[in-house]
């Protein structure tokens, strides 16, 4: 049985503890924080108006490049993630996410702190309600030599060149990711 309690109580305190870098990623995490303090049931997909996700900023060793997807529901360039389907280990979630969406298996935790925090909105579609995602980013390493490999989430992954992203279309949240990378790499 997973201790979900602990599991709320250590990112509560890990979400008081992050250093967002600017004004609107401290409101994000706010909203994120309020949003894990007053929802018990968090974690689970089911809390249909809103729940936790967990994602991964992955980058290769050398800092050049960012593994991207191209998501299939949303049509957009994303980095991997997903939900936390009642696990609250949002590190476990973006590993095991990182790992389902781009089948890379040389991946390693840049850090064992949050990266990023991100609340957006999804739209409605099917049987499912528009819901916000509160998404914790890890960043992780992986070697570039490495393959990845899609699957039925998204039209395609591939390696992206930072001074690419941009022509992607990519949204806010994936810049913010980029131009932290700067300060991951230096590490």
């Amino acid at each position: 049985m997973r201790d979900v309690a602990a599991g709320r109580a250590r990112l509560l305190a890990e979400l008081a503890a992050y250093e967002p870098s600017d004004a609107r990623e401290r409101a994000m995490a706010e909203r994120v924080r309020a949003f894990v303090a007053a929802n018990e049931r968090c974690f689970e997909r089911g809390l249909l108006f809103g729940h936790v996700t967990g994602s991964a900023w992955i980058v290769d060793r050398s800092g050049s490049a960012a593994l991207l997807l191209h998501h299939r529901k949303l049509g957009k360039w994303l980095q991997p993630g997903g939900h936390a389907d009642g696990d609250p280990d949002v590190r476990r979630v973006a590993y095991r996410e990182a790992v389902e969406e781009s089948g890379l298996r040389s991946l390693t935790f840049a850090s064992e702190s949050i990266y990023d925090v991100d609340a957006h909105d999804i739209p409605a579609r099917g049987p499912e309600p528009a819901h916000v995602h509160y998404d914790l980013r890890f960043a992780f390493f992986a070697d570039r030599d490495e393959s990845p490999e899609r699957n039925a989430e998204s039209h395609a992954v591939a390696w992206v060149a930072f001074e690419a992203i941009e022509s992607l279309g990519v949204d806010d949240s994936v810049r913010r990711l980029v131009a932290k990378t700067a300060s991951l790499v230096a590490r």
